[in-house]
């Protein structure tokens, strides 16, 4: 193992990131109470032009009388980009009228470390202004082309503050490539295989190098959840930790698929237990249900296995 190290930036179960427009209150409460781990307000893409200014009002109002964290939500809101006139007062406001509410701030579009830092310096001094005691965390949207050209030195310089995960959005990111797809997270029948392949796991590598969680992005055919489930499972199986919901039939699903299986799961305990019996005996490998097993299989199976505690710590 290299002695250069980057341990996970904050352990925070996301299997499911259900994403709200602000402009429509009436969602707020059903989404606090829709067993999503993440709830994500959104004041960006969601929301048209002219209802910016409503919509960030009724998202302060959201997280000042809806208790989140009572119902185990982690609550988030996503900004508007760093090019828009929206950005700046939306941290200020959300931070000097609710920041004791916020978990994270999402910010869309980043494409080089300076966008992560500019909100982290905002954060920084807004804080300390509010005498707020808990550290707002910062997530990442990698959705152009050139986001995932630096996601390396995103991931690397951004593990060292609050950065704490990156998101895939494969609608702006197949716009930024002049992708032939004009389906949210679907994959194009004239390529042979998963288009959003080698995108996913380039985050994913990056994320798992410096200590953050990769998350999938949205899904948008809402009448497809075969469609939607196998999306998660690619994902999963790259080792993301979520996938957005963009519509509540799709939470369960995301549930589903990012909770590891009761037999995946007495598997693992099983692999940890016959290497901790063979270590008690001198030896670094074992045999179990007739395949060889060694530390590296121990490191699977701790993976596993915490992600259940923490799934089960959540309840």
């Amino acid at each position: 193992m290299s002695h250069t190290l980057y341990e996970a930036a904050i352990v925070r179960v996301q299997r499911c990131e259900l994403a709200v427009p602000g402009s429509n209150p009436g969602m707020f409460e059903k989404a606090m109470k829709s067993g999503a781990d993440f709830v994500f307000l959104d004041l960006e893409d969601a929301v048209a032009p002219d209802d910016k200014l409503s919509a960030r009002r009724n998202v302060i109002e959201a997280l000042n009388d809806l208790d989140w964290r009572a119902h185990g939500v982690t609550i988030s809101v996503r900004i508007n980009g760093l090019d828009t006139q929206y950005m700046v007062r939306d941290v200020v406001d959300l931070i000097e009228k609710a920041g004791d509410r916020i978990d994270t701030l999402l910010v869309p579009k980043v494409g080089v470390y300076a966008d992560v830092y500019m909100v982290e310096a905002m954060l920084n001094q807004l804080e300390m202004q509010q005498g707020l005691k808990s550290r707002i965390g910062v997530e990442a949207l990698i959705e152009t082309a050139l986001g995932m050209a630096n996601v390396d030195d995103i991931a690397r310089n951004g593990a060292h503050g609050r950065l704490e995960a990156l998101h895939f959005g494969v609608a702006d990111y197949a716009a930024s490539n002049r992708a032939r797809t004009t389906n949210i997270g679907g994959l194009n029948p004239d390529y042979p295989g998963d288009q959003w392949h080698y995108a996913i796991s380039r985050m994913t590598v990056a994320c798992r190098a410096y200590g953050l969680r990769p998350i999938d992005g949205p899904f948008g055919d809402i009448k497809d959840p075969d469609g939607y489930r196998l999306a998660a499972k690619r994902a999963a199986a790259l080792g993301c930790e979520g996938k957005w919901a963009i519509h509540p039939s799709q939470i369960s699903l995301a549930n589903d698929v990012f909770t590891p299986p009761a037999t995946e799961v007495e598997k693992a305990q099983r692999i940890l237990a016959a290497l901790e019996e063979a270590a008690a005996q001198g030896k670094g490998a074992a045999a179990l249900d007739g395949r060889l097993i060694d530390a590296a299989s121990a490191r699977m199976a701790n993976n596993v296995v915490k992600m259940s505690e923490a799934i089960g710590a959540r309840g």
